[in-house]
């Protein structure tokens, strides 16, 4: 590795040497093929050591399986995978618990002779966005790419930049109206032809040009998997929270009041996930090992039919989500926010709610009805409701979920911890740049038409 190398020496020759290396590895893979190959034809002569050569190849063979393939990041055969497996090529997401880190870095680094093209980066973000510091910052870029210049709008961007052919568009949140300036910035730069969000939602670039991205046939991608286990545990919490009546302990305590009650068990109960991607997933996981049945709701239900923590799955429309409501004592909505979506969760499926349903919106604020939320909240359909996301963010000081007793209301922060942004733009850095500068299949792709 590049850590066995002496301090003193330079980090171009560095490279020469481990391309060397990897060259030499290839060249006794083929070696190792053709003795095999031999061996399987039956041409087994002695060797000048009074060896059989069969008894080499054999041997020869079982090193050869132990050698990796240059691309090594699917070492599982599709054969094997299941629907639900992240890293099947239909399906392929990336999650910061479950995928292998850095294994496209690994190849660059090992083979630079394997370079397809270079990342030329144009970055649409705000300047004081630290949390984009693993592009922007003094750290070293992926071998074959540069980032060109940083703004907020196409007036940022020298017009020189146009003859660097830029390539690769990373899109931050912080970017002031994001949505305005990106078929701008498309527009003056005709050559890009991948477009990275830093977030996984990109609904707030969502505009009437957007959806010509795929047209133009620029691949889009986003940041999914990386708030999926932080928002997970926020639904556990959630759960309990109300099935222990975690305000009246916290209300005894301030009055100082030792009065016992009963609680509730989540094991048995029946969790619905309206949403099922990664973060709906990464929830049934938590779910499962509480004891809870999964039933899950999603666009592509054969995807899940035999995940190993999903009871039940439908597909979208409104009797299913009826349907869903109706059997599930906690629902939680990790939907995203898209054309179809929004409102999804309105009057008639909080109707169909089973008795005492506790509600968790940790997806998007719009996909849900708020008005039929609250009277739902009032009228005692919902024993309560957990909510991180609003249709208006900040939460206006008049509206009503402020004053309802049984909400908790958390300022979409339950995903926010100190590094999750760094490593949104490490995900992009580490894991999709390696890949697109070898010329393989990006991970997290996004229909800019379907919003996800």
């Amino acid at each position: 590795s590049f850590n066995d190398f002496p301090k003193n020496i330079e980090h171009k020759h560095k490279r020469a040497t481990m391309a060397a290396i990897s060259r030499s590895s290839l060249a006794l893979q083929c070696l190792l093929r053709d003795a095999s190959r031999r061996s399987s034809s039956g041409a087994a002569r002695s060797c000048s050591t009074g060896c059989s050569l069969s008894i080499v190849s054999t041997s020869l063979m079982q090193k050869q399986e132990q050698l990796p393939t240059r691309r090594f990041y699917s070492p599982t055969s599709s054969s094997l995978k299941k629907a639900w497996d992240p890293s099947l090529d239909e399906y392929k997401y990336w999650n910061r618990e479950n995928s292998k880190h850095g294994e496209a870095s690994y190849v660059l680094d090992m083979s630079p002779e394997s370079i397809q093209k270079e990342a030329r980066i144009l970055c649409l973000a705000a300047d004081d966005d630290d949390a984009n510091s693993p592009l922007t910052g003094p750290s070293k870029l992926p071998f074959g790419s540069r980032l060109l210049h940083s703004g907020t709008q196409p007036t940022d961007f020298p017009d020189a930049l146009v003859d660097e052919n830029p390539n690769v568009l990373f899109v931050s949140p912080s970017c002031p109206h994001a949505r305005l300036q990106l078929p701008l910035i498309l527009h003056k730069f005709p050559t890009i032809e991948w477009i990275h969000v830093r977030s996984a939602g990109i609904d707030f670039l969502e505009s009437d040009e957007l959806q010509g991205v795929t047209k133009k046939g620029i691949i889009m991608t986003n940041a999914k998997g990386q708030f999926s286990s932080s928002l997970a545990e926020y639904a556990m919490m959630a759960c309990s929270y109300f099935a222990k009546d975690i305000p009246r302990l916290i209300s005894q305590k301030g009055a100082k009041v030792w009065n016992d009650f009963d609680i509730e068990e989540l094991r048995g109960k029946t969790m619905g996930i309206v949403g099922y991607g990664d973060i709906g997933r990464a929830t049934a996981k938590l779910a499962s090992v509480y004891g809870m049945k999964v039933v899950a709701l999603r666009r592509n239900p054969s995807k899940s039919e035999i995940d190993p923590v999903c009871d039940e799955v439908y597909g979208t429309g409104k009797l299913s989500l009826q349907k869903l409501m109706s059997i599930s004592d906690y629902v939680v909505c990790s939907a995203p926010s898209t054309v179809e979506t929004r409102g999804m969760v309105d009057a008639d499926a909080f109707m169909a709610s089973k008795p005492n349903q506790v509600f968790i919106n940790l997806g998007r604020g719009p996909v849900v009805d708020e008005d039929a939320l609250v009277a739902s909240l009032k009228n005692g359909t919902l024993k309560g409701a957990a909510l991180d996301v609003f249709a208006t963010e900040p939460l206006p000081d008049d509206h009503e979920l402020w004053d309802i007793e049984n909400v908790l209301i958390s300022p979409h922060n339950m995903d926010k911890t100190t590094t999750f942004m760094h490593e949104a733009t490490k995900f992009f850095v580490n894991e999709n740049v390696p890949r697109f500068i070898l010329g393989d299949q990006l991970l997290n792709p996004v229909d800019a038409t379907l919003g996800y």
